[in-house]
């Protein structure tokens, strides 16, 4: 895919589950689980173990069923390694030019993490293609108001604070997407394998993007 194409999917699915999961042999079952559900853009961060040889493993398993990207990235080699591993995309929770730069070079979108508007402009300035604002749920949805009023040319997506019902929300107050971890990726649900739950948290958080677009 080149990477208009992944930002467009990025833009209509609006659904980014980010993976972390312990375990990494569980991790094919989880994306089949949520994939199933109807999320279809995953994010495996680098603090899953294994990080790199499990997104080739999982973008070899899954092609373009789902579009992998890597997370929690925060230096230009292991951006590289990840795309060179098959990640379309890089997000990383801070805003590092190395990273973006790198990221630019390889041709693939890049979010990088910003918490103030001074950092969410500059991120964008450097060349981010959307800014993860994080941690989003200490801000709120007034804040993304806020900043896009002045700023309409952001591209913001909230990573922590959203749940499964409100993503909606986030979406209405300006969010291009929304990056959800545990209230999709329920860690007692995946101790216990129990990926029929894992399955219905992620119809009910796409029941709320059809919701919002039907009533938007």
């Amino acid at each position: 895919m080149t990477k208009q194409e992944i930002l467009k999917t990025i833009f209509e699915e609006k659904v980014v589950a980010v993976v972390r999961v312990e375990e990494p042999e569980k991790l094919k079952k989880v994306i089949q689980a949520i994939y199933n559900g109807g999320v279809k853009i995953i994010e495996i961060t680098m603090t899953v173990p294994n990080a790199i040889s499990m997104i080739e493993k999982m973008s070899a398993e899954f092609g373009n069923k789902v579009l992998i990207g890597v997370g929690s990235v925060t230096d230009k080699q292991t951006a590289a390694d990840a795309i060179s591993a098959g990640a379309n995309y890089v997000v990383s929770p801070v805003t590092k030019k190395e990273v973006v730069e790198t990221v630019l070079k390889l041709d693939k979108p890049v979010m990088p993490g910003a918490f103030t508007p001074t950092e969410a402009l500059n991120a964008f300035e450097m060349g981010a293609d959307i800014v993860k604002i994080f941690p989003a749920d200490v801000l709120g949805m007034n804040f993304f108001k806020g900043v896009l009023a002045p700023m309409p040319q952001l591209k913001l997506m909230p990573t922590g604070g959203v749940s499964l019902t409100n993503a909606g929300e986030w979406l209405k107050a300006g969010a291009c997407a929304v990056g959800v971890g545990t209230a999709l990726l329920d860690k007692a649900a995946i101790k216990n394998e129990n990926y029929d739950l894992l399955t219905a948290n992620a119809k009910t958080i796409i029941e709320t993007i059809k919701t919002y677009e039907a009533n938007k």
